[in-house]
């Protein structure tokens, strides 16, 4: 359980983490402060597009959008219990691009497209199956857990 939580990664060089937890940090903040900033607390208009998606209790899950965006990019950002949280952002992503989103162009110039929705889901789905890389706080537990065991 701890693994799939903070999981280890493969050795990289250094550039490749660098990128990697640069990737990490300005996509969970702009996800983080670009999305679910708005939506926390969720405003009737919000809570209001999830009813009209089907969901029960719309209220519930536009906070637990919300929440996947704000808290989920935070953790994100930090590489804090990055696989859960990514994997969150992912199911909110999902839904966002395939349900919210559904009849939406995947390019727009002029009007709603779910580009961002499917880009954002790539990017949740990258750093599921990654974990934080090297640079980030799962790292820390990972070696603790690790000093620990040597004890």
């Amino acid at each position: 359980m701890y693994q799939l939580l903070v999981g280890g990664d493969e050795p990289r060089s250094i550039q490749a983490d660098i990128g990697f937890t640069a990737l990490r940090v300005a996509t969970g903040l702009m996800m983080a402060f670009g999305h679910g900033l708005a939506k926390v607390p969720p405003p009737a208009g919000f809570v209001e597009a999830v009813a009209g998606l089907g969901f029960p209790l719309p209220a519930a899950f536009a906070w637990a959008a919300g929440l996947s965006e704000l808290a989920g990019g935070v953790l994100i950002a930090a590489g804090l219990l990055t696989r859960p949280a990514a994997l969150f952002l992912a199911v909110t992503m999902g839904v966002a691009a395939f349900a919210q989103h559904w009849a939406d162009p995947l390019f727009s110039r002029s009007g709603p497209s779910k580009e961002m929705a499917v880009l954002y889901l790539v990017a949740a789905v990258a750093f599921l199956l990654t974990g934080s890389g090297r640079y980030g706080l799962d790292a820390v537990l990972r070696h603790r857990r690790v000093g620990e065991r040597a004890d």
